[in-house]
């Protein structure tokens, strides 16, 4: 479908020009950025390029950022690469940081899916042992943000490590490494406009970790294996865009406002997190008595692509445990979808999204009242 527009850029976003130029730029070249010889240390170049492009997008010191296959990658080296248990990690965590580790105990959050600081302290001053902890910096499904430099403090007042999934955060909002205090930030290229299958572990000085992947000395010993040259390239250029383009990226909040203002008009939705600080470009909200299933379907035929909680579940439809960990009823969170603004969203999107919702939400009242009469 030709006018068919894409609102689930927290899944993967578009990407960029100079994303896509750097890649097909990098493909042109003939070397392995490990030799030594003249065309080796050409590729080389542009790999170190591209890591001062992407240290420089969350504040870090090249020398702290580690290439790896993408943000899961990142979130298993960071908290199995750390010889540190248990880990802490916050209950709504996407599915890799709750799964990288054997030995993990969740922190509750509130209602809005903000960490619960005094759960988190009392976790650490009852003897938990609390020498890892792991906070998103931003939810995925609702856009939640997180007091992190909060956290960071309690973790380092604790003796523990604190690392951070900034994978949604990076590029959407202003974000420093060192400002954050953390010790460890997972990064992905596909979420800024870069290309898919490449992300980065940005690690701070003097913290051992052990890689997962042996047998090279490529990325200071750190993730062995014949970087991959194009994809490196292609998230450098994203991270140069996507720094140059916060300033302008936070006008989604206004299409994001808009949304849920004009929705809300329709029907009596449910937006989760809107008590909290969120994402500019992410909104999840419920279609009453409308299965999430039902509503991805209907929108998609109607021309409108969005989502029903994270992208990383193998097409499953089924209620989100992030919704789940903040409280939400069966029925409520199994009627709630994602919508998700990207850089290159438009506000006309607004007005189609509307109006497909209102169209699935029509149709969906009038086959369940049907039902409802001839049951």
């Amino acid at each position: 479908m030709t006018d068919a527009i894409y609102l689930d850029h927290n899944a993967t976003t578009t990407a960029r020009p100079e994303s896509v130029q750097a890649v097909v730029d990098a493909l042109s070249m003939n070397g392995n950025a490990s030799s030594v010889h003249r065309f080796g240390r050409l590729a080389k170049r542009v790999l170190e390029d591209a890591r001062d492009r992407v240290a420089a997008l969350v504040g870090a010191k090249p020398s702290q950022v580690i290439f790896t296959s993408g943000g899961t990658e990142a979130n298993n080296l960071a908290l199995r690469g750390v010889a540190r248990e248990p880990v802490l990690v916050s209950s709504v965590e996407h599915v890799s940081v709750l799964s990288a580790n054997d030995r993990v105990t969740e922190i509750p959050v509130d209602r809005e899916g903000r960490v619960d600081l005094a759960a988190l302290f009392a976790l650490i001053d009852n003897g938990q042992e609390a020498s890892l902890i792991s906070v998103m910096y931003a939810n995925n499904e609702t856009g939640v943000i997180q007091p992190i430099r909060e956290i960071a403090d309690m973790a380092h007042a604790g003796g523990a490590l604190l690392h951070c999934d900034a994978i949604q955060g990076v590029g959407k909002m202003a974000l420093s490494f060192v400002d954050a205090g953390v010790d460890l930030m997972s990064l992905s290229a596909h979420k800024i406009g870069g290309p898919q299958g490449v992300g980065a572990l940005v690690v701070r000085d003097g913290l051992d970790l052990a890689p997962l992947v042996r047998g090279g000395g490529q990325e200071l010993r750190k993730r062995a294996g014949t970087e991959n040259l194009s994809g490196v390239a292609g998230f450098g250029a994203a991270a140069e865009a996507a720094l140059a383009g916060i300033e302008e990226f936070q006008r989604l909040a206004v299409l994001r406002d808009q949304l849920e203002v004009r929705i809300r008009q329709l029907a009596p939705v449910k937006i989760f997190g809107v008590g909290a600080d969120r994402l500019v470009n992410t909104s999840c909200l419920t279609m009453p008595g409308v299965s999430s299933e039902t509503q991805v379907m209907g929108l998609d035929i109607a021309g409108v692509a969005i989502s029903a909680g994270s992208a990383c579940s193998s097409g499953k439809v089924e209620p989100s445990h992030v919704l789940r960990a903040m409280g939400v009823d069966e029925d409520e969170a199994g009627s709630a979808i994602r919508v998700s603004f990207g850089w290159n969203s438009r506000d006309s999107d607004v007005d189609r999204f509307v109006e497909a919702w209102g169209n699935v939400y029509s149709r969906a009242g009038s086959a369940s009242g049907a039902a409802a009469l001839t049951g």
